[in-house]
């Protein structure tokens, strides 16, 4: 979440990417942080002991949804 702050902070869009387990974090960090509305997409949980395939099923299913955020906080 500091990663994509920052990048806020300079103008340049970014999306904070997790796992669902995470929601609740993200939504306090962010907001603690002063970015209360930061991009973000979550995968399904958990992930440590997906394959390699399952991994990249996230990942390929995840894609629109990131690509459609970046979108949005660039124009």
């Amino acid at each position: 979440m500091h990663d994509i702050v920052d990048l806020e902070r300079r103008g340049i869009p970014g999306v904070f990417v997790a796992s669902s387990e995470f929601v609740s974090a993200a939504d306090a960090q962010s907001t603690s942080l002063g970015f209360p509305d930061v991009a973000r997409v979550y995968t399904p949980h958990p992930i440590q002991d997906r394959t390699d395939d399952e991994m990249r099923a996230y990942a390929d299913a995840a894609l629109d949804e990131i690509i459609a955020a970046v979108t949005r906080r660039s124009a």
